[in-house]
C-alpha cells in the first residue's frame, strides 16, 4: 500500500481479486476464500507487490552483454558499440528483445521503457510475450529528417498496441547527437500529437561541462530552449544535472521525470550520480532503470533499487536518505509516473492494472523479517520472484516462463553473433564527442 508521501504499508493475510485485467479488490484471505474464482494462486509465505518498471533500457542490447568491458564512455561507444550496431538487423533486434523480456519477466519487471532501433520488432515481441512497454524509435540528426519522421510514424502506429499494453514516445537520442532544429521539431510534434518524449540528457558531468564550454549552456538549457521541457519528458540518467539546472526544471510546464540506472555510472567511473534528493525537492519523480545490458550487464531492477538507496546514502553522507521505503516508492509509484502510467500502475489498489509480482521471502537470506521494506530492498533478489502477472495474465508461474522459449532464442541468437559482432568494416552509426 502506498501514499504520496512515500509511506508504504503492508497487509498480512491479504488477497488480491483480479477481474478483466484490473484489481477489483484488496481484501482478506478469509473473505476471498468465499468468492467464486476461475483461478486461485496460493501465495502463502510470499509478498504481493506492484510489478517493477524499468524506466530506461535498450532491451535488444542484451545481445551485446559483455562485449565492451572496462572502457571509458567514448571508447565504449566509438570503438565497440556503435560499430557493432551498424550491423543490426530486425532479426537481431527481435531475438535480443525476446531474451531481454524473458530476463525481465523472471526479475519481476512487468513494464519497460525502451529506446532503440527497429522498434517494430520490439513491439511485436511485447505483443507476443504479454509484457507492458513504453516504446520509442531512437534517431540521430545524422539520419536527416527521415529519422525524426520514422520515430513519429512508429509512435503513431503502435500507440495503444498489444491490447493497450504498449504506449509510445518520440525518442531523439540526445542533445549531442540531435541538433536544436530537430529537437524543436520533436517538441512541436509531441505537443501536436499528444506524445511524450524520451531522451538522454546530461548523462554525465563531462557532457554538461562540454556543452557549457562549446555553447555556453547546459544540456538542460538546450531542452528548455527547444521546447522539450514543455512536453511530457523522460530524461535518461541526468547525473550531469547541475545546481543551475534545477530552477530550469522546476519552471518546466511539461511533466518531467528522470530515469536513474546507478550500476552503469559506477561501472563507467562517472564522478556523480542522479541527484535524486535535489530532484525530489523540486517535485521531479525519479524512476529506476537498468540502461542496456551492454553497459549494465543485467536488466535487474532489484539491483538498481538497492544501489540507488546505497549510492544516495554515500553521496549525501546521510544514512537516513534513501530509506528502504523511499527506494520502494521509486521502484513502483515514481517509476510508473516516469513512464506516464502513474494512474494505472505502481500500486495494488482497486481500478489499477493487475500488474503484480509474488516474491518468496521464505529463503534463508530473507529470514527473519524484522523490517519488510528493508528485506525487500536489501535482502531479496530478483530470483525470489516466483510469479509475474501482467494485465491479469500469468507470464511466469513458480519460476517457469509461460510465454517465451529461452533455449530457442539463445540458440538462434548464437548463430547470428559472428555477423553481428564483426567490426572489420570500419563503420559506426555515430561518433561520440560530448
Amino acid at each position: 500500500m502506498h501514499d504520496d508521501h512515500e509511506r508504504i504499508g503492508f497487509e498480512e493475510d491479504a488477497a488480491v481479486v483480479v477481474r478483466d485485467g484490473r484489481v477489483e479488490a484488496v481484501t482478506s484471505a478469509a473473505e476471498a476464500a468465499g468468492r467464486a474464482a476461475r483461478e486461485r494462486i496460493d501465495a502463502r509465505g510470499q509478498v504481493a507487490m506492484p510489478g517493477l518498471v524499468n524506466c530506461h533500457t535498450h532491451a535488444p542490447m542484451v545481445a551485446l552483454r559483455g562485449v565492451a568491458e572496462d572502457l571509458p564512455t567514448e571508447e565504449w561507444f566509438n570503438d565497440v558499440v556503435w560499430p557493432i550496431e551498424s550491423n543490426l538487423t530486425g532479426k537481431d533486434v527481435e531475438l535480443g528483445a525476446r531474451l531481454a523480456c524473458a530476463e525481465m519477466i523472471r526479475a519481476g519487471v512487468t513494464c519497460f521503457a525502451d529506446h532503440y532501433f527497429a522498434m517494430d520488432a520490439v513491439a511485436a515481441v511485447v505483443d507476443a510475450c504479454g509484457m507492458r512497454a513504453h516504446l520509442g524509435e531512437a534517431f540521430f540528426s545524422s539520419q536527416g529528417p527521415q529519422g525524426r519522421e520514422k520515430s513519429l510514424e512508429f509512435a503513431l502506429r503502435h500507440r495503444g498496441g498489444a491490447g493497450g499494453r504498449i504506449t509510445t514516445t518520440l525518442a531523439p537520442h540526445a542533445p549531442y547527437t540531435v541538433d536544436d532544429a530537430d529537437l524543436a521539431a520533436t517538441a512541436a510534434l509531441a505537443l501536436e500529437h499528444g506524445l511524450p518524449v524520451h531522451i538522454h540528457a546530461s548523462e554525465n558531468r563531462d557532457q554538461a561541462d562540454t556543452s557549457l564550454a562549446r555553447h555556453g549552456r547546459t544540456p538542460i538549457d538546450v531542452l528548455a530552449a527547444t521546447g522539450l521541457l514543455d512536453t511530457d519528458l523522460l530524461i535518461a540518467h541526468g547525473t550531469g544535472i547541475l545546481d543551475r539546472d534545477l530552477p530550469v526544471l522546476e519552471r518546466a510546464t511539461g511533466r518531467i521525470a528522470v530515469a536513474s540506472a546507478p550500476r552503469g555510472y559506477l561501472k563507467f567511473a562517472w564522478p556523480d550520480t542522479t541527484p535524486v534528493r535535489a530532484l525530489y525537492d523540486i517535485g521531479v519523480p525519479v524512476g529506476l532503470a537498468t540502461d542496456g545490458a551492454a553497459s549494465n550487464n543485467s536488466l535487474d531492477v532489484w539491483e538498481s533499487m538497492a544501489l540507488t538507496a546505497l549510492v544516495q546514502k554515500s553521496t549525501q553522507g546521510d544514512p537516513r536518505w534513501l530509506t528502504s521505503r523511499q527506494a520502494l516508492h521509486h521502484a513502483t509509484v515514481q517509476s510508473a509516473r516516469a513512464v506516464g502510467l502513474g494512474e494505472e500502475l505502481g500500486r495494488i489498489a482497486p481500478g489499477r492494472r493487475a500488474d503484480i509480482i509474488l516474491v518468496d521471502l521464505t529463503g534463508p537470506h530473507t529470514q527473519p523479517v524484522h523490517d519488510l521494506a528493508a528485506t525487500l530492498v536489501h535482502s531479496a533478489r530478483s530470483a525470489d520472484v516466483r510469479t509475474t502477472i501482467v494485465d491479469g495474465r500469468i507470464l511466469m508461474r513458480d519460476r517457469e516462463l509461460l510465454t517465451l522459449d529461452v533455449p530457442a532464442v539463445v540458440r538462434e541468437l548464437g548463430e547470428r553473433l559472428p555477423a553481428l559482432l564483426d567490426r572489420s568494416h570500419g563503420r559506426r552509426i555515430q561518433q561520440y564527442d560530448a
